[in-house]
């Protein structure tokens, strides 16, 4: 408990960001009416992931001035797809049926936090050289 205590307080915006999508995805829908784009639902788990990864990295850095980039940039992918795939499951087995996990969604988690990798390693290239 101590320790998600000085997460919160050491990274505040990262923490509310991880709150909200663990309320969009376990929060029970019935109807969702998306705009007709092909695969909607999935370019909104990228674009989730891709900021909540950005967050990350920009609250840390903001932070942390010197940092180890290979331990933060694996950390600040890793954790957000483990918990994509954490929220996924749960989704599948203990929302009464109310919502679904998908492997597709789960996909689009990933890529949506490899985007934001890609960013963070042509960032931290250019920080580096400044």
């Amino acid at each position: 408990m101590r320790y998600f205590y000085h997460l919160v307080r050491k990274y505040p915006f990262s923490c509310l960001v991880a709150l909200v999508i663990w309320i969009l995805s376990l929060y029970p829908i019935t109807d969702i009416s998306l705009p007709n784009i092909k695969f909607a639902d999935k370019w909104t788990h990228i674009v989730m992931y891709l900021g909540f990864c950005l967050v990350i990295w920009a609250e840390y850095l903001w932070k942390h001035q010197k940092t180890n980039w290979r331990k933060t940039m694996t950390w600040a992918w890793f954790a957000p797809v483990l918990m994509g795939g954490v929220l996924e499951l749960l989704q599948a087995y203990c929302t009464g049926g109310h919502r679904s996990g998908e492997w597709l969604d789960f996909v689009a988690n990933a890529t949506g936090c490899t985007l934001a990798l890609l960013i963070g390693i042509l960032a931290a290239k250019c920080l580096s050289k400044g």
